[in-house]
């Protein structure tokens, strides 16, 4: 179908070779010859694009431009004036103008701002599906993407949600397992209660018994007070137990006892309570290398893994980067008080393009950076952080390419993250590989973790 466009114009003359040449260029074309005729054509003609002439009796181009983008502040407006001035085209860009042209009109450069309208235009449809798509069909629950992997997901979810069978997610660090977790809950009949999340590979193993059991006044050195742990403090609802690999095997016995009789005893304490508590779990290893490795144990992870859900990772669903970019971008335009549209062609290719090791976590970082960055309706290439172009330092194999003039930071930080995803996550088996101790492992993930 052929693009509208209608010309705004007080010379008949004028009016009449614009809209010949529009014509052969292909546009399906009217033409008004003051503001008021224009207002009136906007509604019935519903054109995508808008010529108008800045100087004009009773209502002046500025100000039908005011007006237009009033009613529909998307459609692009070119404005066109034979006494054109710096100060006249700074302030039409600020009331909202496509783009500025003088008189005589050069033919070539009509084009080619035409060509950028549509551009825009184009964009702007493609964001406006994007978004319609995410609240029709494009998700579940708190979930971005329609991909057939991410489908199933939803599928188990819908299915085991009103249950109390255990579940054990995994994946790689930032697919999303603890969102996964919360669906889980908030979806089951133990939505009113508590949803605890427990992330194990962030407690030090002296203090974690005392986290998820609670302790007596007295059990140890410095325990002032009785205190609760996450099973008393889910009673009712949801203990969700994330990087289940990273438990010690003493307090993995004790959860197996807690998860078969549901009856805790607290650290230092004598009697046992019963809890009515659901279990879920998640590791970003692959559960079964997980158990061979001894990480986890064998009847724990029996007990845990009724049901498993397995969330791919980004790079293997590149299909939802558009909807999840799309649903990223209006959540920080809110955030930061921005109004960026959507995705240039180009940004959306190189998105596409990229690996992600960091997942949907790692989109979401970039795409709050791009959001930041971007003064206009679109995220260009060059609000992209550079390594999504020129990865740098690459990985495959397991081996690292280093190319020259890389910084020993970069090379660490990428020698780390890169070990600690070839073990799976194990922090302790990372160490060991690297000739490190876990507390160094521990620190450096969290100034990684700082720098974002």
């Amino acid at each position: 179908m052929a693009i509208k466009i209608l010309i705004v114009d007080d010379d008949e003359a004028i009016r009449e070779v614009l809209a010949m040449r529009l014509a052969k260029w292909g546009y399906q074309v009217e033409a008004a010859a003051d503001a008021d005729e224009a207002e009136k054509a906007v509604r019935r003609f519903q054109p995508a694009i808008v010529i108008s002439d800045v100087k004009m009796p009773e209502i002046s181009g500025l100000e039908l431009l005011r007006k237009l983008k009033a009613g529909d502040e998307a459609r692009p407006v070119i404005l066109v004036t034979a006494h054109g001035t710096v100060d006249m085209a700074v302030e039409a860009m600020k009331e909202g103008a496509h783009d500025f042209i003088t008189k005589p009109i050069d033919h070539e450069k009509l084009r080619a701002v035409l060509s950028a309208a549509e551009g825009e235009n184009r964009l702007r449809q493609n964001a406006g599906r994007l978004s319609d798509s995410m609240r029709k069909d494009g998700g579940f629950g708190p979930f971005v993407g329609q991909s057939a992997e991410m489908r199933k997901i939803y599928g188990l979810i819908e299915d085991l949600a009103d249950t109390d069978a255990s579940v054990l997610i995994s994946g790689e660090s930032g697919t999303g397992k603890e969102l996964v977790a919360r669906s889980l809950h908030e979806f089951s009949s133990r939505s009113a209660a508590s949803f605890v999340a427990v992330n194990t590979a962030a407690i030090p193993s002296e203090l974690m018994e005392s986290e998820i059991f609670g302790h007596e006044k007295g059990a140890f050195t410095g325990a002032s007070a009785s205190r609760q742990g996450c099973f008393e403090v889910a009673d009712g609802g949801t203990l969700f137990l994330d990087e289940i690999s990273e438990m010690p095997q003493a307090l993995q016995t004790k959860l197996l006892r807690v998860l078969e009789d549901g009856r805790v005893r607290r650290l230092g304490g004598k009697e046992e309570f019963q809890v009515d508590v659901r279990v879920l779990a998640a590791t970003n290893r692959e559960p079964g290398e997980a158990v061979e490795a001894g990480a986890i144990r064998a009847d724990l992870y029996y007990r845990l893994n009724v049901f498993n859900i397995h969330i791919p990772p980004l790079r293997q669903r590149k299909d939802d980067i558009p909807l999840l970019a799309q649903h990223f971008i209006e959540f920080f335009n809110q955030k930061h008080r921005a109004s960026v549209e959507g995705l240039r062609d180009e940004t959306r290719e190189i998105l596409s393009g990229y690996h992600w090791p960091g997942n949907v976590r790692e989109l979401r970082n970039v795409i709050e950076r791009a959001v930041v960055l971007a003064k206009g309706k679109w995220v260009e290439a060059s609000h992209l952080p550079p390594y999504l172009e020129d990865p740098g330092i690459s990985a495959s194999g397991g081996r690292l390419t280093i190319p020259v003039g890389a910084t020993a930071k970069e090379v660490e930080k990428r020698l780390i993250l890169e070990t600690l995803r070839a073990t799976g996550g194990n922090k302790a088996e990372a160490a060991r590989s690297l000739g490190l101790d876990v507390k160094t492992i521990r620190n450096k993930l969290k100034s990684y973790e700082n720098e974002e």
